[in-house]
């Protein structure tokens, strides 16, 4: 399994691909080099390179542009998304995020804190004890 990760190497690998992804959003619509990400997050541009290509193989819409000013760049909206999710769907992020610490990034915790609002029972469901 040349693509195979270790369970010790999960969470560093979590790590790394939320801060590329971050790190790309942030500089899009503008090419990255390789050497910009793997200098910030500590790593070598191989690194880089097969966590990128993990990417790409999870659907992220990572492009690769190949030469001398080539580099990486997301595809990623600019704007607030609206997206719908069932509570099965808020768990499994949740737990997710939990994983690898909520707090890694203000990303990270601000999902984490819509996520958790968004699994609370709402106040008008029946049943439900009014709040204090």
């Amino acid at each position: 399994m040349p693509n195979a990760v270790q369970l010790h190497q999960v969470l560093p690998l979590v790590e790394r691909q939320h801060a590329i992804i971050e790190h790309l959003r942030a500089r899009h619509p503008e090419l990255t080099t390789v050497r910009r990400p793997a200098d910030l997050i500590g790593v070598s541009p191989r690194t880089i390179e097969r966590d990128a290509a993990r990417l790409r193989e999870a659907g992220i819409p990572l492009e690769t542009v190949t030469g001398l000013h080539g580099g990486y760049r997301i595809s990623a909206r600019t704007h607030d998304l609206s997206v719908s999710l069932s509570p099965g769907e808020v768990s499994a992020l949740l737990s997710a995020l939990v994983a690898v610490g909520p707090f890694g990034s203000a990303g990270a915790q601000s999902a984490f804190a819509k996520l958790t609002d968004a699994l609370a029972p709402s106040r008008e469901s029946p049943g439900t004890p009014p709040q204090p």
